[in-house]
């Protein structure tokens, strides 16, 4: 199994406040998780490259593209504000394989992502080229959602598959469900409103890491 690693997201921090919110995360946090959303593959829009560029944090930026059809530039974008690693979605581009290989050719870590109700068979043939799978644990676009205990057999499969890639949930991470999907061989667990929603955030991020030992 590889390293467990904790990414806050700041979809549920203060956005107006974001260096200050990351601050009280970051000793704690193995990256920061970014959720840009176009208001196509997913109703709400979120932030864009410009915001991206204003974080000041020495935490690896985990930038999650729930972007229809990411163009070169447009990913090319987040590249230039600092991205560590930027994920796309199967279902929302044509030839996944494209914006991976754009993406590592840039010099950073390419994931995947699917949705709850996405086959793992859709990304197997990607397997071997991506640095990470996000396997969504809630239907991507809102914060605060419930966690859909349902996905775990896609992250049981694909522990097996790939026994050292990183594999990373995101949606209703708590410290129970982390630990159900730690369970299952996730080791990278994006966490929002259980960190944000509480005044200690280190102290949230402790009990989540608490359970994964």
């Amino acid at each position: 199994m590889p390293k467990i690693k904790i990414a806050p997201s700041i979809l549920s921090a203060d956005l107006s406040n974001v260096n200050k919110e990351i601050n009280e995360v970051e000793k704690y946090a193995d990256l920061i998780h970014v959720d840009i959303m176009d208001g196509i593959f997913v109703p709400p829009i979120t932030v864009n490259a410009e915001f991206v560029k204003t974080i000041k944090t020495k935490v690896p930026l985990d930038v999650h593209l729930m972007v229809h059809e990411p163009g070169n530039s447009y990913i090319k974008g987040f590249i230039d504000a600092g991205a560590y690693s930027v994920t796309i979605h199967e279902e929302a581009c044509k030839d996944p394989s494209k914006q991976i290989s754009f993406i590592k050719k840039n010099g950073i870590k390419a994931g995947i992502s699917i949705k709850p109700n996405t086959s793992l068979d859709k990304i197997k043939k990607y397997l071997g080229i991506v640095d990470m799978v996000l396997v969504m644990t809630v239907e991507p676009g809102w914060a605060g959602q419930k966690f859909i205990e349902a996905a775990m057999p896609k992250v049981r499969e694909l522990r097996k598959l790939k026994p050292k890639l990183d594999i990373e949930v995101d949606g209703g991470i708590n410290p129970m469900t982390a630990r159900t999907a730690f369970e299952a061989g996730a080791n990278v667990f994006v966490a929002g409103t259980s960190i944000f929603s509480k005044k200690d955030r280190a102290a949230a991020i402790k009990e989540i890491l608490k359970g994964l030992k």
